[in-house]
């Protein structure tokens, strides 16, 4: 993939990251943006408020995803306009971003903009918990059927895509959460676009983008992110993230942001966006760290197997890695033999890492799946989706792979004695 952005003459997304969006004259001079807590916005003249309200309301249609005046936070606010330019570069093939208070903010906003009364999504399991309960506990009941399919069986998925009556969306979570298993977007993109319904595919980048993943190059119309992991990286703030490529999508969710009230608030925006540029040199290190980690857990005779993705042996997950992703990423599972009480010793004696259901961040965070995330999950969706008692999730962080490896190490020797 390519490493420039789609602006005709555009620096790399490296250099964008720290260019682009903001602009020192309009703060003072500052260097960096500064913080804007104001609540409501001054109007030069009533025609400029007519105006404003009239873009916000949608009344009058922008091109090209313009911004209306600024009015009042809840609809937007300088720092949010300063974070949603800014982390457009980091999304190979992004135009437009909106930003919201959380991960499930993003998600609830992408799902209430596009799904229909009567309507189906198509969703591939596992998927994390929060997303799998809006589907099935708060969507279910308003008319929006969801049809489950196994993530990474690409034949199976173009199948229940083609076969899906009144199909809204498309949701893909890649790789699947906890078990790593990927799924081919760019197969799954175009069995939406047969789709007479034409539905919109969305997918949750969180595990890899925005920088080894980049879905709407695949043909994706919507990238979501929980920001509170990779993109903030510190375990100390929430928010969430859509990138899009289409002025009408950004529009919508904008729209739906301000009557929801879930925008992200401008301290949080502002802690977000001085991160941004250290989003790649983090991932890098965490993947580097990862691979390490568990190509040396690889075959450890307490563990039935460890999950990563330079350690799949399955042809497709091969093929869909190589194809669509550029590094490995810093999450890994490993399942242990003897089930819960071996997965929870181990979880006990593990020193470095910390037990907690977070991920992405600088330290490293250890978790049991089954009774965490994942326990609002039916038996029967825990079995089918490869989530046992035995398997333990880590996210690995920028510490020293040999302290965390060692760590690791002691941990099981604890499970075995």
């Amino acid at each position: 993939m390519s490493d420039f952005t789609h602006v005709p003459g555009a620096v790399r997304r490296r250099t964008a990251v720290l260019t682009a969006g903001f602009d020192p004259s309009l703060s003072v001079g500052s260097a960096r943006p500064a913080v804007f807590r104001s609540s409501t916005y001054v109007f030069a003249s009533p025609e400029e408020a007519e105006h404003a309200f009239g873009i916000t309301t949608g009344k009058i249609k922008m091109e090209n995803g313009a911004r209306a005046d600024l009015i009042y936070s809840r609809f937007s606010h300088p720092n949010a306009e300063i974070l949603e330019d800014q982390i457009v570069p980091l999304e190979g093939g992004g135009q437009y971003a909106t930003v919201y208070n959380s991960g499930m903010a993003a998600i609830m906003t992408a799902f209430f903009a596009y799904a229909r009364p009567n309507s189906t999504i198509v969703y591939t399991t596992p998927l994390y918990g929060g997303t799998t309960g809006l589907i099935q506990k708060f969507l279910a009941p308003l008319g929006v059927t969801g049809i489950a399919v196994a993530s990474g069986q690409t034949e199976a998925i173009e199948t229940a895509i083609r076969t899906a009556k009144n199909c809204s969306i498309v949701y893909l979570e890649t790789p699947a959460n906890p078990t790593l298993i990927m799924t081919d977007i760019e197969r799954a993109c175009e069995a939406a676009a047969a789709h007479p319904d034409k539905p919109v595919v969305m997918v949750d980048n969180t595990f890899l983008g925005p920088t080894f993943q980049h879905p709407l190059q695949w043909g994706a119309q919507i990238a979501l992110y929980s920001a509170t992991k990779y993109l903030s990286g510190y375990s100390d703030m929430l928010g969430g993230v859509a990138i899009t490529d289409r002025a009408e999508i950004v529009q919508k969710m904008r729209s739906l942001r301000g009557m929801f009230g879930n925008i992200m608030q401008p301290d949080e925006c502002w802690m977000l966006d001085g991160r941004l540029s250290t989003v790649a040199l983090r991932m890098n290190r965490q993947s580097k760290n990862a691979q390490r980690i568990a190509e040396a857990l690889h075959g450890h005779k307490l563990l039935s197997r460890v999950i990563y993705p330079t350690l799949f042996t399955d042809p497709e997950q091969k093929r869909i890695f190589e194809k669509q992703c550029d590094f490995p990423g810093g999450m890994f599972s490993i399942e242990f033999k003897g089930g819960k009480d071996a997965a929870f010793e181990f979880l006990r004696h593990v020193r470095i890492a910390r037990n907690a259901v977070s991920l992405g961040s600088v330290e490293s965070l250890t978790c049991h799946p089954r009774s965490t995330t994942h326990s609002g999950m039916s038996q029967q969706e825990l079995a089918e989706s490869g989530v046992t008692d035995g398997l333990v999730r880590i996210s690995v962080g920028i510490e020293d792979w040999r302290d965390l490896l060692a760590d690791f190490d002691q941990a099981l020797t604890a499970v075995e004695a």
